[in-house]
C-alpha cells in the first residue's frame, strides 16, 4: 500500500523540485518526542495535520505521530500507527482505523489528517490521506458529533511522538516536513504532488498556517523543534539532540536495515533502522538491509558494541538478496563463513576477533569497521578505525579483502544480481550499529563528520575516492 497516487492533475508546466535536507530520528524505547503547550485556543473544529513519515520498526504497537488535548472523553486527538494500521483516536472513541496496513521500512509515506467538524455529512469531518490519496476503507467508523470541539488547539500540551494525554504510547521511525494549519481544511495537493513519473513526492507549503499553526523542517540541529511557520510555535525537546538529526528523507532515502527481511521475530532493529538487537532467543538469526546494489561502488560503517551477555558469534557483512535468510542452508553456512561461502563479512566471536581471513583485520568491542562494496568489479574491502585492511586502498583497487565471485556458492553466484548489507547472530543478547549515512545513532557522536564526494552522508571517516553513501540520489546516478 505505499504506492498510493493522488488523481490531481499537475499544473501546465509542473512545479519546480523541491528538496527536504532533513528529518528527526525518533525512537521510542528512549522515548523521543517533542511537545507543545499553547498559549491560548484557537479552532477546535477545523485544522490539518500534513507530515512524511518513515517507519523503520514496521510491527511496533501504538506509535504515535501526532496528538493535542489532555481532556477526557472527546479532550484529546491521537493520530497513531499500530503495527502499520492507522489510527485516530480520542481518549474515549476510536475515530477511524485503516484497513491497510502501511508497513514498508523502505518507503516514505505521506499521511494528512483533517478534522473538520463543521461538515454536515459526518464521514466528512475526519479524513486520512496517504500518498496523496483519500483513505476510505475503515475497519473502525466513529464521527464526531458536528461542531464538536476537539482537544486539538486546545491550550492544553499537543505533542510529537507520544500521546498527549498520557506519556506513552512513543513512536519510532523519521518525521520530516511536519505541516500544522489551525482553522482550515486542507488538501493533501497544498503538501505534494505528482511527478512526471506517477509518484506522490514533496511540495512547499505555500498557505497560512492560523493561530495556532506550525512547520517543522528539522533544519537546525541544534534546535529541532524549531518552528519555521513565523508563528514561533517551538517545541521542547525530550530526550532529542542534534545527533537525532537525519539526512534520510523523502526526497533522498537511505538505507537501513530492514526488519521486514529478518529469519523469525528474536532480531529487531532500534534507532531508526540502524541498531540492530537480539532478545537472547537461541538459534541462529539474520536480517539484510532494505538497499540492495547490482552496480556502482558503496560505503558504509558499523560500531562492534560492548554489549552485557554478548558472548555469542555475530557475523557481519554481505548477503545476496535472492537467498536473504542466511543461516542453515544447504548444510549450514552462515554470514561471513567464506569457506562455505553463501555470504561473506566478519565472524565476531565472544568479544574476540576472529574471521576467516586474519588480513581482514582483527576488530574488538567499541571498533568502528569500514565496508567498500565494489559490484563493478565484484570486490568487498574491510577497515577498521579509518585502516583498511590487508593494506588495501578501494579507491585504487589494489589489496582488495576478497572477490565475491570467488566466494559465492555455485548457484547461487550464476543467480546473482544484487547483494546488500547483512548481519547474523547466534543466539545470546547483543546489539551492533549500522552507520548507512543518513543518521548516526552510535553513543559518542561523529566530532568531524564525513560525507561522499555529492556531499551525501554523515560518516565517522571519509568514504574511498569513488564510492557512495547508500541513498536514492547515489543509486539514481550510479546503481545502474
Amino acid at each position: 500500500m505505499d504506492a498510493l497516487l493522488s488523481t490531481g492533475a499537475i499544473p501546465a508546466g509542473g512545479f519546480p523540485d523541491y528538496d527536504i535536507d532533513h528529518s528527526i530520528k525518533m525512537e521510542s524505547d528512549t522515548p523521543e518526542t517533542l511537545t507543545r503547550t499553547p498559549s491560548s485556543a484557537s479552532n477546535q473544529k477545523t485544522w490539518t495535520w500534513s507530515g512524511w513519515v518513515k517507519v523503520t520498526e514496521p510491527s511496533h504497537d501504538l506509535g504515535t505521530m501526532w496528538a493535542g488535548g489532555t481532556g477526557s472523553g472527546d479532550g484529546s486527538i491521537n493520530f497513531r500507527i499500530d503495527n502499520g494500521q492507522i489510527t485516530v483516536n480520542t481518549q474515549s472513541t476510536a475515530l477511524r482505523a485503516t484497513t491497510a496496513r502501511f508497513r514498508d521500512p523502505a518507503s516514505w509515506y505521506h499521511f494528512v489528517l483533517v478534522m473538520d467538524t463543521t461538515q454536515s455529512t459526518a464521514n466528512n469531518r475526519v479524513k486520512i490521506y496517504v500518498n496523496g490519496s483519500q483513505i476510505t476503507d475503515f475497519s473502525t467508523t466513529n464521527n464526531p458529533s458536528q461542531n464538536a470541539d476537539m482537544g486539538v488547539n486546545s491550550a492544553q500540551l499537543h505533542a510529537l511522538g507520544r500521546r498527549s494525554n498520557s506519556n506513552d504510547r512513543f513512536f519510532s521511525g523519521y518525521m520530516a516536513e511536519v505541516n500544522f494549519v489551525d482553522g482550515s481544511a486542507k488538501s493533501p495537493t497544498d503538501f505534494g504532488r505528482t511527478n512526471d513519473n506517477g509518484v506522490w513526492i514533496p511540495k512547499e507549503y505555500s498557505g497560512s498556517y492560523g493561530t495556532n499553526g506550525f512547520y517543522l523542517n528539522f533544519e537546525t540541529a541544534a534546535d529541532m523543534g524549531d518552528d519555521k511557520s513565523g508563528n514561533g510555535h517551538d517545541f521542547t525537546e525530550n530526550n532529542i539532540s542534534a545527533q537525532d538529526q537525519a539526512q534520510d528523507t523523502p526526497t533522498n532515502n537511505f538505507c537501513t536495515m530492514n526488519q521486514n527481511a529478518r529469519t523469525n521475530g528474536n532480531i529487531r532493529t532500534q534507532e531508526g533502522g540502524t541498531r540492530v538487537s537480539t532478545d537472547g532467543g537461541s538459534g541462529f538469526c539474520s536480517m539484510v538491509a532494505t538497499m540492495a546494489v547490482g552496480a556502482g561502488k558503496w560505503y558504509w560503517e558499523a560500531k562492534y558494541h560492548d554489549h552485557s551477555g554478548d558472548t555469542n558469534s555475530v557475523y557481519v557483512g554481505v548477503a545476496p538478496t535472492n537467498d536473504p535468510y542466511i543461516p542453515q542452508r544447504q548444510g549450514g553456512y552462515y554470514l561471513g563463513n567464506v569457506e562455505t561461502a553463501g555470504s561473506m563479512g566478519w565472524y565476531l566471536n565472544d568479544g574476540a576477533n576472529k574471521n576467516q581471513n586474519g588480513s581482514w583485520g582483527n576488530p574488538s568491542y567499541g571498533d568502528k569497521l569500514m565496508f567498500a562494496l565494489d559490484m563493478d568489479n565484484y570486490k568487498l574491502y574491510y577497515g577498521i578505525n579509518g585502516t583498511w585492511g590487508n593494506s588495501a586502498n578501494p579507491a585504487n583497487g589494489t589489496g582488495s579483502v576478497t572477490s565475491i565471485s570467488n566466494y559465492w556458492m555455485a548457484g547461487v553466484k550464476d543467480a546473482l544480481t544484487f547483494v546488500a548489507p547483512a548481519i547474523t547472530v547466534y543466539q545470546g543478547n547483543y546489539m551492533r550499529s549500522f552507520n548507512f549515512g543518513g543518521v548516526c545513532t552510535w553513543n559518542d557522536d561523529i566530532s568531524t563528520a564525513q560525507s561522499d564526494a555529492n556531499g551525501y552522508g554523515r560518516f565517522e571517516y571519509t568514504p574511498p575516492t569513488g564510492f557512495y553513501a547508500l541513498c536514492t540520489k547515489n543509486l539514481a546516478q550510479y546503481g545502474g
